[in-house]
């Protein structure tokens, strides 16, 4: 590195956000994490005696993966090197490697490469780093906020250790925000700033744990408050704080893992009869911006699924919403879908009719080729009674609309697919169908 690279650097570092330059330089600098960053902890063990082998480190925006990565980069006698898969690629990474062997082979020092956002490389990109973690080449250091076990190369995972980081909590945001204003090097304390509990409170709670969208506004509150002419300093206030972050943090990307999570909690909730937990996880989606039409499919699934015949109404309820919400826009078509999901999550449930289709694709899948029955076959066509298709009982010609004779192939008869529950209106159809049995026998 020559003298402009150095002054460069170091502009960039002052002049760099608030979030950034708050990044720990030691362990116990590390605010939160303590499940995996505890004393005894494997991560930690690692970290101190420098003995780190590849890790992926998984969880949301703002919960100190690059953090972490700047610790290790801060502590280790390895050469430490890093990417961000958003903006790198191949020829990046060959360039690392060779590196990596150079150093490897004249000096014996490892080197620790960090792959910021790896779940944006695709599959080849992953796939080329793979031999050089199996020969010990490069220590990786993978950081995402998709699930690695769907988006990361199963042979890397596999060679790695993979730490989930949790979202931090509120005492472990305002502790950051508090470091964050008082720090003269690092934070905002060379502008003479105070903040007031009230807004160390309300920061916490409405970046819901993304340390990153906390001190944000923490950068944007001191730059942007003018010194009270009173106490001569920058008082970021309740107010203030407000001003600097108006919108609640929600954690969903409807492309990725975040919106697996959520979606499938909804209906869960719909299916365990919890309409308050499933109008809040609609509203979060809603919040969040995802998109109507979807949040109508899923609700149209459950009625189905896990409603069934016990409310048959049910489904009814769920097309017609899904029909409405093309018809009518945000906001209203939130109290459509709200309409929908409580009346399914409050609908008595049966997984009966579930069971059902799946026992009797099973049967398609074993017994396909079973025949039908002479009697059930066309009968419309000359000819047909030659070849047997005759036998065939009309049931509205005799009492309740109902006589007694074989349905199914020779290869499934007595087999039973539909077994109706006590539940909702399906004990009526339970009870119906074992009186026409039990009047014909």
């Amino acid at each position: 590195m020559d003298l402009f690279d150095f002054m460069r650097e170091q502009g960039q570092k002052k002049e760099s956000p608030l979030a950034r330059r708050m990044r720990p330089k030691q362990l116990s600098d590390v605010v939160g994490q303590e499940h995996i960053l505890g004393p005894g902890k494997l991560l930690t063990r690692a970290i101190q005696a420098d003995k780190l082998s590849s890790v992926i480190l998984y969880g949301p925006p703002g919960t100190g993966k690059t953090s972490l990565a700047s610790v290790i980069a801060n502590t280790t006698k390895a050469e430490f090197k890093e990417i961000n898969a958003t903006t790198s690629g191949k020829k990046d990474m060959e360039a690392v490697v060779e590196k990596a062997k150079e150093t490897l082979g004249m000096y014996g020092k490892k080197t620790i490469l960090f792959v910021d956002e790896i779940h944006r490389f695709n599959k080849a990109q992953q796939d080329f780093l793979l031999p050089y973690v199996e020969d010990g080449t490069v220590i990786l250091i993978g950081a995402t906020t998709e699930n690695p076990y769907f988006e990361v190369n199963g042979a890397l995972i596999s060679r790695s250790t993979v730490f989930r980081l949790n979202p931090l909590n509120r005492e472990n945001i305002e502790t950051l925000i508090r470091r964050a204003v008082e720090d003269p090097e690092q934070g905002m304390g060379s502008y003479n700033a105070v903040i007031t509990d009230e807004a160390v409170h309300f920061l916490a709670d409405m970046a819901e744990g993304d340390a990153r969208q906390a001190l944000n506004a923490v950068e944007l509150g001191v730059l942007t408050t003018p010194v009270d002419p009173k106490s001569g300093k920058i008082e970021i206030t309740l107010e203030v704080a407000e001003e600097c972050i108006q919108r609640r943090n929600i954690h969903y990307d409807k492309d990725g893992d975040n919106h697996y999570d959520i979606i499938s909690a909804f209906i869960k909730s719909m299916r365990g009869s919890d309409p308050d937990a499933a109008v809040y996880y609609l509203s979060k989606m809603l919040y969040a911006g995802e998109s109507v039409t979807f949040i109508a499919r899923r609700i149209m699934i459950c009625a189905s699924e896990d409603v069934g015949n016990a409310d048959p109404q049910a489904l009814q309820v769920a097309v017609a919403a899904a029909m409405a919400v093309e018809r009518v826009g945000i906001p209203e078509s939130q109290l459509i879908l709200a309409h929908a999901a409580i009346y399914v999550a409050s609908a008595p449930k049966s997984n009966a009719v579930t069971n059902a289709i799946y026992a009797a694709n099973e049967a398609v899948r074993t017994k396909g080729n079973a025949e039908v029955p002479m009697h059930l076959r066309d009968a419309h066509y000359s000819g047909s009674k030659e070849l047997g298709h005759q036998g065939y009982l009309y049931a509205h010609d005799f009492p309740k609309h109902y006589v007694k004779q074989q349905y199914l192939p020779d290869a499934l008869l007595g087999t039973v697919f539909y077994e109706p529950t006590e539940q909702g209106k399906e004990a009526e159809i339970k009870a119906w169908l074992q009186s026409l049995r039990e009047d014909t026998e």
